[in-house]
Parts: structure tokens; C-alpha cells; sequence
């Protein structure tokens, strides 16, 4: 089931905005300095599941390449993921701190021109890559998933409606992925953005 304009890169704002948000780790990566932080996989998240790159896969895969060639992001590796909340593109390498950006916005920007470019002319069976680099968004899914159920269980409590934070659209996804099936809420984006919000409803 699609939830309004949360599944199109398209309406990513155009002003990629630099907030932190609940469930994100303190800190922020910044591409220009040297500072390092320590790695925000939280220490409980399951592996990842690693597969074969499928053929169809293939072309983006290079075209990524390709473009992290291009903004001289330097040896890079590329592996394919797959994950409940789609197919990620893994970037590892020795210099990706430009690469995420403060909070991951370089990364969300770079996965937002990444998949309208590959999508482009494409009518039928469009597919949406997730960009991660040093599994940084794959850390910040698990912490979604877990805010979602924690907001989920306050809203059956309370019987009221719960707002969460300003978020993203590919992190308004996943939470409203990860409490799809539950006959218990039902979930909804509203507000503009860069202010749209996910809203969980007791049913």
C-alpha cells in the first residue's frame, strides 16, 4: 500500500534541511572536518543480509560507480543488500565522511539524484535503490523501526494520537513500513515540507 508521496524521491525538498531527529545518534558527520565520531551502528543491529548482485541490479550499480568516480570519493567498493525496506547499494572505503554529509543529508541529496537520474524516461517497473555508506542508513532504519514500535505502543496506550519529528521522506517510509501490518494504529503523513510529519492514529 503506497502512503501519499512518501515512496517519491520527487518530493524530496529542495533545501536538503540539517536537523536532528529523534533516534538519531548525537553528533554530526561532517564532511569537511577531521573529527571522527564513533560508528552509529548501534551494537544490537542484525547482520545485514548480503546477496549476489542480481543481473537487473547491475546498471545501477555501475552507474553509481560511476558518479561516486566523478565527486572523487576515491576507492570505493559497492555491495548489494537487500533489506525489508528495499534493495541498498553498501559504498564502503577509506574516505566516505563527505560522502554522508552532516545527519546523512549528503546522502540523502546524492540518493535523490541518483534514483531520479536512473529512473528517467522509465514508465513502467521504476526501481528505487537505497545509497548507504559505512551502513549509516542502514543503522538509522533500525532506529526508525524501533521508534515506530515504541510510538506504536504509547499510541495504544494513551488511545491519542501520536506526532513524531519532522522526517525526511525515505525516513517517513520505513515507519510507516515498519507498523503497516498492525491492527492496532494506522499511520499518515501530514504538514508540508520541510515539516511533514508521520501521525499515528489509534484504529
Amino acid at each position: 500500500m503506497l502512503y501519499e508521496d512518501d515512496f517519491e524521491f520527487e518530493e524530496q525538498p529542495a533545501d536538503v534541511r540539517d536537523r536532528p531527529i529523534p533516534g538519531k545518534s548525537g553528533g554530526g558527520r561532517n564532511g569537511g572536518g577531521t573529527r571522527r565520531r564513533r560508528d552509529p551502528r548501534p551494537s544490537h543491529t542484525a547482520p545485514r543480509d548480503r546477496q549476489d548482485l542480481p543481473d537487473e541490479a547491475k546498471p545501477a550499480r555501475d552507474f553509481l560507480a560511476e558518479l561516486l568516480e566523478r565527486m572523487g570519493a576515491g576507492p570505493i567498493d559497492i555491495e548489494y543488500i537487500a533489506r525489508p525496506e528495499g534493495e541498498y547499494l553498501e559504498v564502503t572505503g577509506p574516505n566516505l565522511g563527505m560522502l554522508i554529509g552532516r545527519h546523512g543529508n549528503t546522502l540523502e541529496a546524492l540518493n535523490l539524484v541518483f534514483n531520479n537520474v536512473l529512473n528517467a524516461g522509465v514508465r513502467n517497473n521504476r526501481r528505487y535503490f537505497t545509497i548507504d555508506a559505512e551502513g549509516y542508513r542502514a543503522a538509522r532504519a533500525d532506529q526508525l523501526k524501533n521508534l515506530a514500535i515504541a510510538t506504536l505502543e504509547r499510541c495504544v496506550r494513551e488511545r491519542s494520537p501520536q506526532k513524531l519529528e519532522p522526517m525526511l521522506p525515505s525516513e517517513r517510509k520505513i515507519v510507516h513500513l515498519a507498523i503497516a501490518d498492525s491492527e492496532l494504529v494506522r499511520t499518515e503523513s501530514e504538514g508540508e515540507e520541510p515539516e511533514r510529519r508521520v501521525v499515528i492514529f489509534p484504529r
